[in-house]
């Protein structure tokens, strides 16, 4: 039988061959994905590993930190890192030195006034000379040490990109204005920070601190060790001098090399994580194909099986053979698959490289785990989708099967079929309904289990679908093709099990495609109206980093061309006991650059020292016009404050709005995240130059129109939309190859119909176009089932995420759905291209005495 079994795949070698491809191809996704990440993840690891080759110990003032978001939460500081703190580490009997290090941000622009590299990868450091009046971390390659506040080193790699030499004028940010600093030297670093494209400017050390910090103050110290001074010993020693305070961190060296080879696991197993779930859905879609194949195969060999049935071969011998097949088909896709992805990881990283310089590179890893796993994965889909197609094999009777090529379902298994899948469906549908009525974060959960169990219990259903669903083109098929349309609709529901596995393949990837669409356009249209019912300003100015200084602010106010202006304050306060976000504004300005909508009393009320509150909060805390609550301000004071307005939420304003003199009682050091502009000529271009001059041209600040942060948002959801579609591309291939080769075996088992066709007078054409339309509407049928539950899934998804996104609403983008339609069809025409030319080449008459 193991024979036999070897000699059906050499034999039916072609129509195994999509079957193959499909795990092929999800074998590949998966090792590639496997390749990759641990690559990407071993170079990262070496190349950091030099971060903390000369560290025992580093104390880290927690309170130095940049701060990249609202006060509220940092808690309170008083001791700090200082000169005397140096001295006395450096005294310690296991030290051997001790350095004091200032870190924080620091922007290099160009000759162009862009700033250099990202923004997350720009650091500003203190240059700290030795005896010999060098920095041993920072070996000079040119020019000497920087001195005084005007003079700056940049890194090698930065002043190559923008073309600087010693000597030259270079513009530097902070989060206030600009100036213009001298480069007096050229350093080089194997900090992989700045290796891998950031970016690195070093001041003398009180330059530094007057920039970066306080005068005398510290980031962190690094100390290390005597020759046979272990670290732990030396961080004993270390937390016996340090001030007393709770924003002190002391780590070892080695916990800090774990730390990091940790945060770099965590990274690539994220991202590993991602690719891996799409590897997923490709499998699971090849597993319709494999199933289909294995069926039809049955089907056309019932003869053959029942005649080993007759000469002695037992039930068990049967579907063994039949997953025999299986195995060796999985074998040596699976192999393939495994090499395919080895090239895949390659080039994945040879991609990642070309895209970033810096970005740490090393030798191809190919792990034990990752070839183990691609091969038992490749070979356990494919056995495990023909475990059905062999126990139907071992049940043909040898009898009854010997007058019949073919062995349709019986309407009792369609019966029972669609009975489970209506109990599977709606169960799924009750539990997103129970999910999106919550509309909480809380439905995500059931949300999520429903979606999950009403894809599986429609897949269950789908050839009960078919038969209406295709009959709905049946007369438009029938008026445009005539003939060969009305056969392309009865041979689309001849067989409707195999119609809904053909069609299943691409009713997954349709249904995630226009779910994410119908998100992305959701999300898109609440930012999109926040932005143009809210925002009266003409232009808002922000600082990449995070916030602006106070000063630079004012700056802003009185830029030439500015008739109304206002920093607005983020905080987050405790209202009546439930801590919520606080928007600040100037008072006076506030009807002139924000106009939201009020749903009961006045936006005036700013200027009697009231808040605006947004509805959801009204509704849940029961407030209206006149009525009080009692403030946490978290700096240990309490207060009362008077709703004077209730306004309806947006994605712009907070849960509560608030005058600025206000907030500034109570926050002595406020976090300004951006500035609201209103010119006397609207947003003209003058007018941005002119707040551009303000802040002297500083390469960080951005000063945005409506538009402008349209457009940017619009960016970011249109780049993840292409990245997931990109990544579903091949789980619509894999559908695509379930098409051909279901089209391609059926061609085959209707030989002698194609045939009678042709005789009767059916010309080449006719047939190729009956072969074309059913694998369209069948593609069509897969589609539109997709894009329904895809559509309803993320109407469900969006109910769920109203209580974090004021104001929004479902958008249907008709037009990409529309879209998505017209792309299945034309998958099935491309995919009907070679069974269809293949049909009309059959030879009449040797296809009429087919037996």
């Amino acid at each position: 039988m193991y024979r036999t079994a070897l000699r059906n795949v050499l034999a039916h070698k072609g129509r195994l061959l999509m079957t193959a491809l499909a795990i092929l191809l999800g074998t590949a996704f998966v090792a590639g994905t496997l390749v990759f990440s641990d690559t990407l993840g071993q170079a990262m690891k070496n190349s950091y590993a030099k971060s903390y080759s000369d560290v025992s110990v580093l104390v880290t003032d927690n309170s130095t930190g940049m701060r990249i978001g609202p006060k509220g939460t940092e808690g309170k500081q008083s001791a700090k890192l200082t000169d005397a703190t140096v001295r006395q580490i450096a005294a310690l009997p296991g030290a051997q030195d001790a350095r004091g290090v200032i870190s924080g941000f620091i922007g290099v622009s160009d000759k162009k006034g862009n700033l250099i590299g990202q923004i997350w990868s720009a650091t500003g450091s203190n240059y700290v000379p030795g005896s010999s009046g060098k920095d041993a971390r920072y070996p000079l390659a040119e020019g000497r040490a920087p001195s005084g506040a005007k003079e700056i080193a940049l890194d090698k790699s930065t002043a190559q990109k923008a073309g600087y030499h010693v000597g030259d004028t270079v513009r530097i940010a902070t989060n206030g204005p600009a100036m213009d600093v001298r480069l007096a030297g050229i350093v080089t670093t194997d900090d992989p920070q700045i290796t891998s494209g950031g970016t690195l400017a070093l001041m003398d050390t009180a330059s530094a601190q007057k920039l970066l910090l306080t005068p005398g103050q510290y980031s962190s110290i690094s100390v290390q060790a005597k020759p046979g001074t272990a670290e732990a010993a030396l961080l004993g020693e270390v937390g016996k001098v340090l001030p007393k305070g709770d924003n002190f961190r002391t780590e070892t060296g080695q916990q800090l090399k774990d730390d990091q080879t940790r945060a770099i696991a965590t990274g690539t197993n994220g991202m590993k994580t991602v690719l891996l779930v799409f590897a997923a859905i490709s499998l699971f879609v090849g597993i319709f194909i494999i199933a289909n194949t294995f069926t039809m195969l049955v089907a056309q060999r019932t003869k053959e099986l029942a005649l080993l049935r007759a000469v002695g071969a037992s039930r068990r011998q049967v579907t063994r053979s039949v997953l025999v097949e299986a195995l060796a088909i999985g074998v040596i896709a699976s192999v393939a698959g495994l090499l395919a992805g080895i090239g895949i990881g390659a080039g994945m990283q040879s991609l990642v490289a070309s895209m970033n310089d810096g970005m740490p590179t090393g030798s191809l890893v190919v792990a034990p785990t990752t070839i183990v796993v691609s091969l038992v994965v490749g070979v356990l889909v494919t056995v495990l989708s023909a475990v059905i197609p062999a126990v139907r094999a071992s049940r043909i009777a040898p009898v009854a099967a010997m007058s019949s090529g073919d062995q349709p379902a019986t309407q009792k298994s369609l019966v029972v079929r669609n009975v489970i899948g209506a109990l599977i469906t709606a169960g799924g549908l009750g539990l997103i309904l129970m999910g999106a009525a919550t509309k909480s974060d809380a439905g995500r959960m059931p949300v999520g289990a429903g979606v999950a169990l009403a894809m599986i219990g429609i897949f269950v259903l789908l050839p009960l679908l078919s038969r209406p669903v295709i009959a709905l083109v049946g007369p438009v098929l029938a008026k445009l093709a005539g003939t060969p349309g009305k056969l392309a609709r009865q041979n689309a529901v001849r067989n409707p099990r195999r119609t809904a596995a053909t069609a299943a393949a691409l009713t997954i990837g349709l249904t995630l495609v226009s779910g994410l669409t119908v998100l992305g356009a959701s999300v898109t249209d609440v930012v999109d109206r926040a932005v143009t019912s809210s925002m009266k300003a003409d232009y808002d100015v922000a600082m990449a980093t995070g916030g602006l200084t106070p000063e630079l602010a004012t700056a802003i106010g009185k830029a030439p061309g500015v008739t109304a202006s206002s920093p607005v304050n983020k905080a987050y306060w405790e209202f009546g006991g439930t801590s919520h976000s606080v928007y600040g504004i100037d008072a006076a300005g506030f009807e002139q650059l924000v106009q939201p909508k009020m749903l009961s009393g006045s936006a005036s009320a700013l200027k009697q020292g009231q808040i605006l509150v947004d509805g959801d909060m009204a509704k849940k805390e029961n407030l209206s016009v006149g009525s009080t609550l009692k403030v946490d301000y978290r700096s240990g004071s309490e207060g009362t404050v008077t709703v004077g307005g209730v306004y309806e939420g947006n994605a712009m304003l907070s849960e509560v709005v608030m005058a600025n003199a206000e907030v500034a009682k109570h926050e002595t050091d406020p976090y300004l995240s951006d500035v609201l502009v209103k010119g006397a000529d609207g947003p003209t271009a003058a007018l941005k130059q002119s707040i551009k001059d303000a802040t002297g041209n500083n390469p960080v600040v951005e000063v945005k129109t409506k538009q402008d942060m349209r457009d940017e948002f619009n960016r970011v959801i249109t780049f993840v939309l292409n990245m997931m579609y990109g990544l579903l591309a091949m789980s619509v291939l894999v559908a695509v190859l379930g098409v051909i080769n279901t089209l391609a075996m059926s061609v085959f088992e209707r030989k002698r119909e194609i045939g009678m066709l042709r005789a009767i007078g059916l010309d080449r054409s006719g047939i190729k176009r009956m072969v074309r339309l059913e694998s369209v509407v069948i593609s069509l049928f897969g589609a539109v089932i997709g894009v329904l539950l895809g559509c309803f899934t993320a109407w469900a998804v969006n109910r769920t995420l109203v209580s974090s996104l004021a104001g929004l609403t479902t958008v249907v983008p008709y037009g990409k759905m529309l879209l998505f339609l017209a792309l299945a069809g034309l998958v099935g025409l491309v995919a009907a291209l070679w069974p269809a030319r293949k049909a009309s080449k059959l030879d009449i008459l040797a296809s009429i005495k087919t037996d």
